[in-house]
């Protein structure tokens, strides 16, 4: 846990993004004319890779990043209708030398797409229960990033999810994906923005071959007590208040928009963002909100995409840091 100012300077100067695959560690760990192929294709906002020998050569600078900062295993992660993000942690253990000792190894077929057991995800009403199958596929434009565990790191690798269904057209077999997550929507909508943008553009007399949109999404969240938090069933349950009665006050209280922030809480805001900072999140504002222990983050703005996956992340670090200063942090509007 980083406790003191300097601390939260060094983050913020020298380790900033030091556990994200950004375009500083693919120009390291990727050839000239790799980096810069999957550089085009970022900039382009590509959000597929086919090209298997740049598969596989981003596959290996990206295990040899991720395994130089201590990770041992990887996993495709993705946000399914569940409102949380999902994860399976596979090894980087491949084929055997010839000691029979496991290689390190990660090929590009693996980056780019895992199959998981999909059955016991929500649907949406997509696909019956008995297709089980599920492809989560990597996004390139989402950088892949590291979280550290006690004795270890993982590679997290930012996906979509979705699933395909054999149909019949025109007496031939196709096999058009379902989403079954978050994201791909927002991908397909992304799309189609860009193209309506770019039709209505030419009407006045303005070419250009598409448009990006960018997202800056505020964070408000409740910090209660753990212990105290323990003892609520509807808090436990819900994270949102089911039992007892209205406050007294309301904003007559000194927990007003812009008050000081309690110390403790402060204390938490300060680690959850050092952590985010190293995970390449610009975290840029924090303060109190309108309603006493609620609290605020904001962030710069970023590619849509970047910053839906963004507040993923932040969700999970901020319920993370928060049992360990004792709190519990409650995101229910």
């Amino acid at each position: 846990m980083w406790t003191t100012k300097e601390s939260q300077v060094t983050v913020l100067k020298r380790d900033y993004a030091i556990d994200v695959f950004d375009d500083a560690q693919m120009m390291e760990y990727l050839t000239a004319a790799d980096y810069k192929a999957l550089s085009a294709l970022i900039k382009a906002g590509e959000h597929s890779l086919i090209d298997k020998q740049l598969a596989n050569s981003v596959a290996e600078g990206m295990k040899n990043w991720a395994t130089s900062r201590g990770a041992t295993h990887y996993t495709h992660w993705f946000q399914p209708l569940t409102g949380i993000t999902a994860e399976k942690h596979d090894s980087f253990i491949g084929k055997p030398d010839p000691r029979s000792r496991p290689l390190v190894q990660f090929a590009g077929d693996l980056l780019v797409r895992a199959e998981p057991d999909a059955s016991s995800f929500p649907s949406g009403g997509l696909r019956t229960t008995f297709h089980a199958r599920g492809y989560t596929v990597w996004d390139p434009m989402s950088p892949a990033f590291l979280l550290h565990y006690e004795s270890g790191a993982v590679l997290y690798i930012p996906s979509a999810f979705l699933s395909w269904e054999p149909e019949k057209l025109g007496g031939r077999d196709s096999r058009p994906a379902a989403a079954l997550d978050h994201k791909m929507p927002l991908l397909q909508s992304e799309v189609m923005l860009s193209k309506a943008a770019v039709e209505m553009l030419g009407y006045l007399g303005v070419t250009t071959e598409g448009i990006s949109s960018t997202l800056g999404c505020e964070q408000e969240f409740f910090v209660v007590d753990r212990k105290l938090f323990l003892q609520r069933p509807d808090l436990l349950l819900t994270g949102r208040t089911l039992l007892g009665a209205p406050a007294s006050k309301g904003q007559e209280l000194d927990d007003h928009y812009f008050g000081a922030i309690p110390r403790p809480v402060a204390a938490l805001l300060q680690d959850i963002e050092m952590q985010l900072w190293r995970l390449g999140v610009p975290i840029t504002t924090r303060h109190n909100e309108v309603a006493p222990a609620q609290h605020e983050f904001a962030p710069v703005y970023e590619a849509t995409s970047v910053a839906a996956d963004h507040q993923m992340l932040m969700m999970n670090v901020m319920k993370a840091k928060a049992r360990e200063h004792g709190f519990e942090i409650l995101l229910h509007e």
